[in-house]
């Protein structure tokens, strides 16, 4: 965990309250860091320190749904653009023209977003062990593999039963789901209880699952133009354990972007910064100066 002091903000927008953790510098660079399944701003928590001690200004949100967030109740809620829109709003309300992004797992897929959409507002995308939308759409209709691989996100479409199996027995699906994906030692006994308590709270398993239902019902739209690519610079690192998605969808989503570079993880599962704290935090530092030195010197 963090030794900083973690300052606690509340960001609304459209009658939604997010809430966050912040530290670093009031006046440096903003980083944002997304969250994904089935975790909360926590997933970050080893990534913070060294980000803040750079000099950068951390905003680490539990993105909507999620432990102390707001949880809205339609499926439609959950929608990219909505989710994405958020995290326009906190730049907003901080008055942050540009940030840098990075994802992990469903934050990824807000992040690939937020990179496509708002272009304008990024310096640059980190994205963690999640292809682009695009891309993981096409891979599903083409690959039994993956869509092996995938069998909970099918599972996840049903009414109410998810939420039965994740809540029974004291989440024990979810800790399981953790342990299990992971390596020996990756989470502690203390995440798991952190865990626990945040999908105790009320609303927050279905809200968790309509993330998934609306992916189906709501798919990312198509690029803005033919043949057109993400601007802001990539930096996609990827785990090769990943028991859930195949690292090739790593190397097609890059080709959607104008600038990207891979970076894969031999050993590593899905939960990579948990796995290699030190070594993405590293890797997130160089390519944000690096995106901020080059957007320095062309302007």
């Amino acid at each position: 965990m963090s030794t900083l002091a973690l300052e606690t903000l509340w960001f609304e927008k459209s009658g939604i309250k997010i809430h966050a953790v912040a530290a670093g510098p009031k006046d440096g660079p903003v980083v944002i860091l997304l969250h994904g399944f089935p975790e909360f701003w926590k997933s970050w928590q080893k990534q913070i320190e060294p980000l803040a001690r750079a000099g950068y200004r951390v905003i680490v949100p539990d993105q909507r749904g999620y432990n102390l967030s707001d949880k809205p109740g339609r499926v439609s809620d959950y929608r990219l653009d909505r989710l994405a829109d958020d995290i326009v709003g906190i730049l907003d309300q901080l008055g942050v023209r540009q940030a840098h992004v990075a994802g992990h797992d469903w934050g990824a897929a807000v992040a690939w977003w937020l990179l496509t959409y708002h272009p304008s507002r990024f310096k640059s995308g980190v994205i963690l062990n999640v292809p682009h939308p695009q891309v993981m759409r096409i891979t599903l209709l083409t690959s039994l593999r993956q869509l092996l691989k995938s069998w909970y996100m099918f599972f996840f479409q049903l009414p109410w039963l998810p939420e039965w199996v994740i809540s029974r027995d004291q989440f024990s699906f979810g800790v399981r789901s953790l342990l299990g994906s992971s390596r020996r030692g990756t989470f502690s006994r203390e995440d798991l209880e952190d865990y626990k308590r945040a999908w105790a709270q009320p609303g927050a398993i279905s809200a968790e699952v309509n993330w998934y239902r609306a992916a189906f019902r709501f798919p990312f739209a198509e690029r803005k133009a033919p043949g057109e690519l993400i601007s802001p610079p990539v930096l996609i690192l990827w785990g090769e354990e990943d028991l859930f998605l195949s690292k090739e969808m790593a190397l097609a989503s890059s080709k959607l972007c104008r600038e990207a570079r891979c970076e894969y993880f031999p050993g590593v599962s899905h939960w990579i910064q948990h796995e290699e704290p030190e070594r993405i935090a590293a890797a997130m530092i160089g390519h944000f100066r690096g995106a901020s030195s080059a957007q320095a010197s062309s302007s």
